[in-house]
């Protein structure tokens, strides 16, 4: 083997049985280093999710500087070659280090400076140019062991690493998300990070550490360490503090289910009245202030109580506040409420006041309950229903916007009964009309003939919905007979509500599809300019 393929100061293992060895032991490093790197992506990923919404923008800009700065790595990486070794543990640590923190990092940079973005843009580059530094710098470790034909280099190496990504995608969500969560996880995997990085190099490169490289890799694995060994110990107290930063009043429970951030936020704001203040927020979005809930669900439920109603289905509605108003009709002689996260329901059944406040109506005997995804639940469903409640979230996010599509509405129009009716929350015609018209052109052109209408509720300020039939005549806009008391909505508010102001009447937008989520550019377009 030639000095040039050793490597100065280097010996390569004398047998067969060594080479094979140290050359197992830097695959295996390449497959360690190619989960955590994938976890660091997935981590920017989700965490932009859980913050912004828009996973698709999020993961676009993620994946796009990453592999971008990779390359910047890879060419950074060529003067480091001649002393491969130190150069690789040294860039471990620091991939242990800001991997580790880079969650902790940006929810600072959310919480506190208001400077999410660019701090987002930055991470990514940093640790998208120190993992592209990793495979040329183990390209020469393993030459220097045995000395091999390029090609078959690169394989085994891509080989390792590919395999190893997808260790990393499949224990991200399913190990370190459930088991440690996102902050603690990601740090887990910076430790995991440089342990495999110092142990490949102090077993197998050991000689070719100079004194002083020694000397400086372990000073830097003790400082790495107790970082992400106190990072580890305080990332709970850390969440507390940046998520109360985040929320004007204090926070009584916080939880991430697996499919999003549940808060629940309680304040008194009128002392001198008694009246407490109990704001559910879901990723952020404000779901119900109790202070004037009431107006939104009057409105949601009870003009599409006016006709038929023996069986309802209530899509979304996981605080149980629009079954409580379902359930003031005795004869509504069933409910089925189909909510995507059990975690929601299981918060509307445990905690007191939200108990107090949906009149505990989970636990009514006429309502089942269906945790699964709407869609899909649909698709399936043969069963056909008197009215229906769509009370789902606002179609901000990639994973909402199908439910405001004309698909969607076509599964809902399917089990809807001949002379049902169908209410829809469609967000706000004085924030985002856009987006409003497009949900209600999607219903219309998914075969129902509609009424949209709105009325004021101060915590969300103008909200609209959108009431629908299948019959070639739009729906009446009214009460039952036998409505029960009201606080809020009556025959005169009712007919002033399907009145639109001149610059919020009606647009004709082209309807949202599956394929042209129409109603998410709009209202991702509409809500940033406020």
């Amino acid at each position: 083997m030639t000095e040039a393929m050793t490597g100065a100061g280097t010996e390569a293992p004398s047998s067969p049985t060594r080479w094979r060895a140290a050359r197992t032991a830097v695959l295996a490093a390449v497959f360690v280093c190619a989960a955590c790197g994938l976890v660091y992506e997935l981590a920017l990923v989700a965490f932009g999710s859980y913050l912004i919404g828009d996973t698709v923008g999020q993961a676009s800009i993620v994946l796009g500087v990453m592999v971008f700065a990779m390359g910047i790595g890879a060419l950074a990486a060529k003067p480091l070659q001649s002393r491969a070794a130190a150069a690789f543990a040294a860039v471990e640590l620091a991939l242990a280090l800001f991997g580790g923190l880079s969650v902790l990092g940006l929810y600072a940079a959310f919480a506190w400076l208001d400077l999410y973005a660019p701090a987002l843009v930055g991470t990514a580059f940093l640790l998208g140019l120190l993992i592209g530094a990793e495979i040329p710098l183990l390209m020469v470790l393993l030459q220097r062991i045995r000395a091999q034909a390029a090609g078959s280099a690169v394989a085994d190496l891509f080989a390792a690493d590919y395999v190893g990504a997808l260790l990393g995608g499949l224990a991200f969500p399913f190990l370190l998300m459930p088991v440690f969560g996102q902050l603690r996880g990601v740090l887990v995997v910076g430790v995991v990070n440089a342990l495999a990085g110092l142990a490949l190099v102090f077993t197998v490169f050991r000689r070719e550490l100079s004194a002083r490289a020694r000397v400086g890799l372990t000073a830097g694995s003790v400082v790495v360490g107790l970082v992400l060994g106190y990072a580890y110990l305080t990332a709970y107290d850390f969440e507390v503090t940046a998520r109360q930063q985040l929320f004007r009043d204090p926070v009584v429970h916080a939880e991430r289910s697996a499919y999003q951030e549940i808060v629940l936020t309680r304040s008194v704001p009128f002392v001198s009245q008694g009246v407490t203040d109990l704001r559910l927020y879901l990723n952020g979005d404000l779901q119900f202030s109790s202070v004037d809930e009431y107006r939104y669900h009057e409105a949601l439920v009870h003009p599409v109580l006016s006709g038929a109603r023996g069986s309802v289905l209530v899509l979304g509605g996981g605080d149980g506040l629009a079954v409580r108003e379902l359930l003031r009709y005795p004869d509504v002689g069933s409910v089925t409420v189909v909510e995507l996260d059990p975690a929601v329901i299981r918060l509307a059944r445990t905690e007191p006041q939200l108990r107090t406040l949906n009149h505990d109506s989970f636990e009514d005997p006429r309502v089942r309950m269906v945790n699964t995804d709407a869609f899909q639940w649909l698709r399936t469903e043969r069963e056909r229903f008197d009215a229906i409640v769509v009370d789902l979230p606002d179609p901000d996010e990639t994973a909402t916007a199908k439910l405001y599509s004309i698909e969607f509405y076509a599964l809902v129009r399917a089990v809807l009964a001949d002379d049902g009716r169908v209410v829809v929350q469609a967000g706000s015609p004085y924030f985002a009309p856009k987006s409003y018209w497009c949900i209600e052109a999607s219903i219309r052109a998914a075969g129902f003939t509609t009424t949209p209408y709105h009325v004021d509720v101060p915590s969300f300020g103008d909200w609209g919905f959108v009431l629908a039939s299948r019959g070639s005549v739009a729906p009446t806009l009214g009460l039952a007979a036998d409505v029960p008391p009201l606080r809020f909505l009556d025959a005169e508010t009712l007919r002033l509500a399907a009145n639109f102001p001149r610059d919020r009447r009606r647009q004709e937008l082209p309807p949202s599809t599956l394929l042209h989520p129409r109603v998410l550019e709009y209202a991702r377009a509409e809500w940033r300019s406020y």
